[in-house]
Parts: structure tokens; sequence; C-alpha cells
């Protein structure tokens, strides 16, 4: 593979126009799209595109045009001066289709043993019972930190490395992770995904608050808190000198656990770095966590609090925000900053409906998140149905009636599918800052995809014959096809119905990162 130029990928294409920034009213049109692009193998990017190749004649004029060779065919052109290439064919006849990965722009890695573990609690219980137990375990706080993965426990290495599997295996190209107050088991969340080809940034968790910490987890001081941050920091960029694949992220908890030196001490230290470092943390998730707020800033909004110590900035990733004021979307829109909107965790945990058409109305920018283990799910298509799901119910609640506009539209607060995969794409590209380099197939972008299979249309020949009850072709996983469905309503029943099993393969940055078997 050495000797490659190229990558391949021919046969159907699917992704979502991208929006313009800022309000508008527009809506992502999905576009299907069946032809060749080829992909660098030195750096990734879409190289070029032609969506004249879409049969075999047209395929192989381009090929010869271009003087490629196929490494894998099984006859090969004669002739010294052939570009070795590699083709990657998505099946027609099995409903297979190339779609951009998904951006998980909200996770907590160390959390994944208590996924669907909530009970009927509610946050700020929650994290008492169940998180900060489980965060706690990855290795031991009020020490002097290292630098060196190799002191995590073996456990947390375990956990580590399923959740970046598992959300691979989801076509999870990149995550916005959530690690522990631990140094060593932070460096060793970045080693892992480094290595296993997953784009991420990696945030070490500041808590230092003793009033809202337990003893046995929490950063000692403010100090600690600046100091074990900038440890990992310097690890991730001793790892991955360019950011190309893993980067740091400036990670408060939430105003609650953090003191106000910790606070200031972390936005004086994103804003250091040249470009300033992305920051990621949760707002307005449960209304006890914003009375709590108001009762520890009086007269301070909750995204006010972030904004007065330099933490709302355009590089901000902003968790949750089901319960903003106006006044704060307005702040949240001069800064720039992000959101991540978690719609599984907001219902698991009972926090409330974040009304995200408001947001897209308003101009902000909204990817989507599973919040693991608030969430139940490392799946962003679960996070993408459930979106759609929470939007249809948000024009029932009251405080959605008291704010509606006379002038809207009739149910326009509820999400399409188109949207809710915009949000798992472009979206969350725009959160994490990439919007043009991931989220769609254009030349100059980077080519981090997943090949989707939906399944043959099962045969019926022989069904009143013998057993008929053993299908040697036919759907994949829970998504059931009859042959009478456009290809739109084959990506809707995808998203209604679809799984893991349905992900036949992962690339990031051109490279194979995952493969169904």
């Amino acid at each position: 593979m050495s000797n490659v130029v190229y990558t391949v990928y021919r046969d159907t294409f699917i992704h979502l126009t991208r929006l313009p920034e800022g309000p508008s009213r527009s809506k992502p049109q999905l576009v299907r799209n069946c032809g060749a692009l080829w992909v660098s193998t030195e750096d990734g990017r879409i190289k070029g595109l032609d969506w004249s190749a879409g049969d075999e004649e047209s395929f192989g004029a381009l090929m010869a045009r271009n003087g490629w060779i196929d490494i894998n065919a099984d006859t090969q052109t004669p002739g010294a001066g052939g570009m070795k290439v590699q083709v990657v064919k998505a099946d027609e006849a099995r409903n297979e289709f190339f779609f951009p990965g998904f951006i998980d722009t909200h996770i907590h890695a160390p959390q994944y043993p208590n996924a669907g573990l909530f009970g009927s609690t509610t946050l700020l219980d929650w994290l008492e019972a169940y998180t900060f137990p489980v965060e706690s375990a990855f290795g031991k706080t009020n020490t002097t930190p290292t630098n060196d993965p190799k002191d995590t426990p073996p456990s947390a290495l375990r956990i580590y490395d399923q959740v970046i599997a598992r959300t691979l295996s989801h076509g999870t190209t990149c995550a916005s992770y959530f690690a522990t107050v631990h140094v060593p088991a932070t460096n060793a969340l970045a080693a892992l995904c480094h290595k296993r080809g997953q784009r991420a940034f990696i945030g070490r968790v500041c808590m230092d608050n003793p009033s809202f910490c337990p003893e046995y987890y929490r950063d000692a001081t403010a100090e600690e808190s600046l100091t074990s941050t900038k440890s990992v920091i310097e690890y991730i960029h001793t790892l991955d000198p360019k950011g190309h694949l893993i980067k740091p992220i400036i990670t408060p908890r939430f105003v609650p656990t953090c003191t106000r030196p910790a606070l200031e001490s972390l936005g004086s230290l994103a804003a250091s770095y040249e470009p300033p470092l992305h920051i990621q943390t949760h707002i307005s998730e449960n209304l006890n966590e914003v009375a709590l707020v108001e009762k520890l800033f009086p007269g301070v909004s909750y995204a006010g609090v972030y904004d007065k110590y330099s933490l709302l900035t355009k590089r901000t990733i902003l968790a949750h925000a089901v319960h903003l004021s106006s006044s704060e979307r307005a702040l949240i829109r001069a800064r720039d900053a992000k959101i991540s909107h978690c719609p599984a965790s907001n219902s698991a945990l009972g926090s409330g409906i974040a009304p995200v058409r408001t947001f897209l109305d308003e101009g902000l920018t909204v990817g989507l998140g599973t919040d693991v283990s608030g969430g139940y799910s490392p799946s962003i298509l679960e996070a993408a149905r459930q979106a759609c799901l929470a939007s249809r119910l948000l024009g029932h609640t009251a405080s959605f009636s008291d704010q509606k506009n006379e002038e809207c539209e009739a149910g326009r607060e509820k999400l399409s599918v188109e949207e809710s995969l915009y949000l798992a794409t472009r979206g969350g590209a725009a959160v994490i800052d990439m919007a043009d380099e991931l989220g769609g197939f254009e030349e100059g972008m980077i080519f981090d995809a997943q090949l989707i299979q939906l399944g043959s249309v099962a045969a019926v020949e022989g069904l009143l014959e013998g057993t008929g009850n053993v299908l040697v072709d036919g759907p994949v996983g829970n998504v059931d096809l009859f042959g009478t469905e456009t290809w739109e309503e084959k990506i809707q029943k995808w998203v209604w119905s679809g799984d893991d099993r349905n992900v036949k393969a992962v690339w990031v940055a051109g490279r194979l990162v995952h493969r169904r078997a």
C-alpha cells in the first residue's frame, strides 16, 4: 500500500447541503451523487470528484484517463507508467452508500460502564450516585501527577479502549471526550484514540470546589487543576504536534464544581495559545443546577459566568443548554460559542427539551452529543432520532407555548430527518470549528466517512417450498426494504431503524479504522 497514491471510492455518496452561517430559515437538503471521488493516501483529503463516472464504462474511462491501476483488480492495464490506486466500491445491490462520519460533540468516556444506569435520578443526585464513583476509579487524586499513560489502572484502559471501539463501530469518526481529573488516564485516552485512528478532542476534567465535589474525587486546589491540565496539553501536543488527529480541550466540568480562581485560570490558559484552545463544559442542563448557579453568582446568568471568566468563546462547546434565557442565547451568539444538543440524556435524566429550532433560527451553531452515560447509547444515529422525537414533543410544553411567536409556522419546532442528520455531520463539524474540513463530500475536505449497508430486498423465490425462513441475503439489522422505497425513504428507514450493524466500514482521514466482519 505504500506505493498507492489514491484510494478511489465509487458508486453512491449521500450528504447534506451546507447551510449559510448566521440566522436562517433555510433547511438542509439530502444530496445523492453516483460516481467517484479520490482521496490522497498522504493527507486523507478529497483530491477530486467525478459524478459522471456512475457506471462501469464511464468509471473505466476515468481510470484510463488518469492512468490509474487498481491494485486489487484481477486484470490490470499493461504498461509501466500507471499510477497505483485502491478502489473501494459501494454495492448498489446491497443498498450501500458512503455517508460523512458522525461527530459526537459531547461524550464522557469514563462513564461508559454506566450507560443505561440512571434509575429515576436527576442530574445532581445522579452525579453523586453514579458518575463520581466510577470516574474516581481511573487513578489516584491528591497526588503529584505524572504524564505516563502506563500509570493508568488496567480497568480504566479497558473502558477507554471499549468506548473508542464502540463509537467507531457506530460511525463516530470524531468525538469530544470528557475524561477524569487523572492525568495519566487522560493521556491514555488520547493515546488510544491516536492508536485506533479516531479523531478526538481530549479534555481533563477540572473540578476543585470542595462544596460541590466529593472529597475522594476532586482537584486539591485551583493551582493543581491548572498544572494538571497543562500536563495533559503538553502530552497531547507531543503525541500529535500538528493536531491532525488529537487536540486538547479545556474542560471545567461546570460552574458549581469549579472555584472562581480555577475558572479564571482556565480561561486565561485557553487564551494563551495560538490559536486559542477549545473549551467544553455544561450549561443550563437542569433547573436545579440553574438555580444553584444563580445562588452562587447573584445577578449573573449562567452564560454570563462563563463569559466573565473568558470561557465563552468561538471555540467553546456548551453541552445541553436546555433552559437558556433569551439574553443568554443572545450572549452566546455574540461570542459565537457553540451548543451540543444531547436529547437522549436530556430525556433520560428528566432535564427537559432543548428548543433547537429556536437556536437555529437565532443563528446559534448546534451539533449532537450522546452525553454517555447520561445518554444511554454511544450512537449518534440514536441521538439524531431522539432529536427528532424530542422536537415533536416541544410544542406541547407550557414554556414553548409561552415563547412561541404567533407568526411562526405551525409545527416548525419539529426537526426533520434531514435536519437531525445535518446536526450529526455538518453541524457537529461547525461546533468543533472544522466546518470547512468535515461533514461533507467536497474537494479539499478530509475524508472522514462511513460505508452504510442497508441490505438487499429479500427474494421471494422458494418461499412456498421448504422452510422458507432462512435468508442467505436480505436485510441488514433492523432495516427492512421491499423494493418500493425511494432513496430518500431508504435514508428515513435507516435513521429510524438503523444501528451499528449497518455500518460496514469507517475511515478517518482516508484511513480504514473500522470494518464490520
